[in-house]
């Protein structure tokens, strides 16, 4: 007997640089101390009172099913936080709560396309992009965001890619892992317009909207006409340190998010209720919470500049957000899949190959800046030193 053939062209869509940490985690099992720059998961875990909120919530009995787009009160605070960092109304009939972003990504591509359609996406990308597209049924297709343009996505290459491939979908992500790039007002404004004229859906995946050092964080589904095509992927893990709960959120309109609550009936049946009221907790909490959260990449962003600078073999990508830089490592004539490797090996320093990200990012590697500051300090230099070995 055989499985069907969705997994497997899943499987083909490549490597995804894991090997790396993969590799990461048998040196530290072997006694072999490793500094980890691999995953973008924040240094600290999550607040207390939320794990209180949560084990309350737990011990009053809300252990069971959730059915339907999640608990009205969460939804409620999550459209009151959407509304009043983007400025766009928006109520809980617009929010379906999802077991994390991932889900959240799938279910979106699941209600958008079809088996026969294509959807388009920015490349530098998270490794998933492609597959979570393959695995609905539908045809990826890359637009690559070059590193020459500060990788920012141009709208030509979205209405062209539209054009020959009769595409339905893209998606994008801003704050952007993994270059730490910050999407400009223009290239938003220039993109959204190239989906109002190709009609496109656009899926905006802002689950960095928390972590901005330069600049300013502009939600697409914001700009005239574009709240109707527009499904915002949301998250816990990054802005309040809540990766393992698996909480996250569609912003949509209400006949997508109907459509998602008929696909979670036949998936997940929601999100356990007592993470849901831990959610709520933590967005009670209000915005000194996610700066709490952020600050640390804020600071280790300037640590980051300040150890490349000057350096003929390492150079670092326009970073304004999100927990990564990506550092431009062509200059030492290595793929970022061979510096990568020969980096663990040699120095037990462990980073993810650009080209984990797409061939736009290839000759680079992504930093995560999840370390505390005098380890983050040690690595780079010790990075820049063998570059320049």
């Amino acid at each position: 007997m055989q499985i069907g053939p969705r997994i497997p062209r899943v499987r083909a869509a490549g490597k995804d640089g894991w090997e790396i940490v993969y590799r990461a985690r048998a040196l530290v099992a072997a006694g072999v101390p490793v500094l980890n720059l691999t995953v973008g998961e924040p240094d600290r875990t999550t607040d207390p009172r939320v794990l209180e909120a949560m084990h309350a919530a737990a011990l009053s009995g809300l252990t069971g099913y959730t059915f339907g787009p999640g608990l009205p009160e969460l939804r409620d605070a999550i459209a009151q936080r959407v509304t009043d960092r983007t400025g766009t109304p928006t109520r809980r009939e617009n929010i379906i709560v999802t077991p994390g972003g991932q889900a959240a990504l799938f279910a979106a591509h699941m209600i958008l396309l079809g088996a026969d359609d294509v959807g388009l996406y920015v490349t530098p990308h998270y490794p998933t992009y492609p597959s979570t597209i393959l695995a609905t049924g539908a045809t990826p297709e890359a637009i690559p965001a070059q590193a020459a343009l500060g990788f920012q996505p141009q709208a030509e290459a979205v209405l062209e890619a539209q054009s020959r491939t009769n595409a339905r979908s893209l998606l994008i992500n801003t704050p952007n892992n993994p270059t730490g790039v910050v999407y400009s007002h223009k290239t938003i404004s220039d993109v959204a317009g190239a989906c109002r004229d190709a009609d496109l859906w656009l899926i905006s995946d802002e689950v960095y909207d928390t972590q901005v050092w330069d600049g300013a964080h502009l939600s697409p589904r914001s700009l005239p006409g574009m709240a109707e095509r527009t499904v915002v992927i949301g998250s816990m893990s990054k802005s309040h340190a809540m990766t393992g709960s698996r909480l996250g959120w569609i912003v949509a309109p209400e006949e997508v998010v109907s459509a998602a609550a008929v696909l979670a009936t036949n998936t997940t049946y929601g999100v356990v209720p007592y993470i849901q009221k831990g959610a709520l907790a933590a967005l009670q909490m209000g915005p000194a919470l996610e700066e709490e959260i952020a600050a640390p990449f804020r600071r280790r962003r300037l640590l980051a500049q300040r150890a490349v600078a000057g350096s003929s073999h390492v150079r670092m990508a326009p970073s304004a957000g999100a927990m990564y830089v990506m550092l431009d490592i062509r200059a030492t004539g290595l793929s970022g899949e061979v510096f990568a490797s020969r980096l663990i090996e040699e120095e037990h320093i462990a980073v993810m190959p650009g080209e984990s990200f797409g061939a736009a990012a290839a000759g680079h590697v992504r930093i995560a800046l999840t370390l505390p500051d005098d380890q983050l300090e040690e690595a780079l230099r010790r990075i820049v030193a063998f570059a320049q070995a």
